[in-house]
């Protein structure tokens, strides 16, 4: 063989290798890693879920090309200390519920749920035809955020108590963590409210930091161990008969995606929607009967503290509407719809 012919060998191996290195090196440029806070431990029944089920699907959906990491609660930032990093571009995502943004605007609390509210079929047809969704995008838009609704959940408890309460009375003094806008009903009551993240709860009724204490529905609540210290759970969830769930994404990291993986996140994202609200529904009943087991009791409050309860809410509601023009746009935004929906909502279901 001779010498030309050896070096044009080498030269072709050497053009081959080139073009397979580029190839690879434009593939690996392609692949997008994002990282992406979680507010609930992923130990936690049904919220706990969402964060890594979010992710595994855009992940599959992918092929590995849009790889999102999933970091729990602490590990990027405190469990409802989300909003301030993701604007800022500390990381990508977050996910999380809009109640836990209620300090930079309470018409995020609004967004999430609010006493007295709509059922999650309501809930989920005005946010996604109704004109929730726009709004809460306009709204975390203005710090550069991209808003998704990602996640519904069924009816929470509306409290875990270490003594039943027999009078509203009781209540005067009491210091308990309380979610979104139902807070200032039980402020108007004489409670003493925070809004702890869940992982902070435990240790905070442990120590009697707080007497008591709502989170979620029985089998998140179980996850957290409440049981073991306040025997009383009440029911029902009068202020939050269905709360969202979200991911907020860094505005100008969700511009630089290619439109396909937009595309992967976003039916993720819905997706996850109807699978949150099913597992919820269906874990709820074997954890209020290990509840039981253990020794708590299930108390319903009686229609005249309900009633109390719709009067405080009319009268926090009017002070928020006066107060915030965000929740006033929101509120005429839900009512339309509701008004327009009541025909069917009325006759469409047995009562």
């Amino acid at each position: 063989m001779s010498l030309n012919i050896l070096k044009k060998a080498g030269l072709v191996a050497a053009a081959a290798a080139f073009m397979l290195s580029a190839g690879a090196g434009d593939a690996e440029a392609k692949k997008v890693r994002w990282k992406m806070h979680s507010a609930f431990g992923t130990n936690v029944a049904v919220l706990g879920n969402v964060g890594v089920r979010i992710t595994d699907w855009v992940n599959r959906i992918s092929d590995g090309d849009f790889d999102i990491k999933l970091f729990e609660p602490g590990a990027l930032a405190g469990g409802y200390a989300y909003y301030d990093p993701v604007s800022q571009g500390a990381f990508d995502a977050a996910y999380g519920t809009p109640g836990a943004n209620q300090g930079k605007n309470s018409a995020f609390a609004f967004l999430s749920t609010w006493p007295f509210g709509p059922g999650a079929l309501e809930f989920n047809a005005w946010l996604q035809y109704g004109g929730g969704v726009e709004i809460g995008k306009e709204l975390y838009g203005r710090d550069g955020i991209e808003y998704f609704y990602c996640g519904m959940i069924p009816p929470e408890t509306s409290g875990w108590f270490r003594e039943p309460i027999e009078s509203l009375d009781q209540l005067k003094g009491l210091k308990m963590r309380f979610f979104g806008v139902g807070a200032k009903v039980m402020q108007k009551l004489g409670v003493s409210t925070q809004q702890l993240a869940g992982g902070d709860i435990y240790p905070a009724l442990e120590l009697g930091t707080i007497d008591a204490t709502e989170f979620s529905m029985p089998a998140i609540d179980r996850s957290y161990g409440f049981y073991q210290i306040a025997k009383y759970n009440y029911f029902p969830g009068w202020h939050q008969q269905s709360t969202t769930n979200e991911v907020l994404v860094n505005r100008a990291n969700w511009e630089k995606l290619e439109d396909v993986k937009k595309a992967q996140f976003e039916v993720a994202c819905t997706a996850n929607i109807g699978v949150e609200l099913a597992e919820g529904e269906a874990l709820q009943p074997a954890a209020m009967l290990a509840n039981i087991k253990d020794g708590v009791t299930n108390v319903s409050w009686p229609d005249d503290v309900l009633n109390t309860l719709r009067e405080k809410w009319e009268e926090v509601l009017a002070e928020e509407l006066a107060a915030n023009p965000d929740v006033k746009v929101l509120w005429d935004s839900f009512t339309e719809f509701h008004e327009a929906y009541k025909v069917w909502g009325e006759m469409g279901y047995l009562k």
